[in-house]
């Protein structure tokens, strides 16, 4: 006759006392890396709306509608400002850029004749992202770049 072989008590407390630990590190890491990513969303978000709404807001916009064409302050209070009520602004940079001017397009000679080229207008933004684990953090940066259309 065999012998029972001897229950192994503790064995389970002993494996998760070794599992627990560095699986709580993976799940929290997890969870600061998705809310890097949505960070990083919004950055990039309001950087496409930045420059779609200054697009539409140039120099033809003051010609037709008699109000002031858009600035990068302007920029910043009707899109930044309402559209980023997640982020720390305190960490928030930003850059509105025309490549010529605020118009549509501008012409230039090519062959002796005059030929239109499109305007465009560039909104970068930079985040200074501080994970919620602190472990150790990033910039965030975003740029979108779109043709003026009005």
């Amino acid at each position: 006759m065999r012998h029972a072989p001897k229950p192994r008590t503790g064995a389970a407390a002993i494996e998760f006392a070794v599992i627990c630990p560095v699986l709580l590190l993976f799940i929290v890491g997890l969870l600061v890396g998705g809310l890097g990513i949505f960070r990083y969303q919004e950055i990039a978000a309001v950087a496409r709306e930045c420059s779609r709404w200054a697009s539409v807001h140039g120099g033809q916009y003051q010609q037709e509608t008699g109000n002031a064409a858009a600035t990068a302050q302007d920029v910043y209070n009707t899109i930044i400002l309402p559209q980023s009520a997640a982020l720390d602004l305190s960490q928030l940079t930003y850059s509105v850029t025309w490549n010529t001017s605020n118009n549509p397009y501008h012409t230039v000679i090519t062959n002796g004749q005059l030929v239109p080229v499109t305007n465009t207008v560039t909104v970068s933004i930079s985040y200074q992202w501080i994970p919620e684990a602190y472990f150790g953090g990033g910039t965030l940066t975003s740029t979108s770049v779109t043709p003026m259309s009005y």
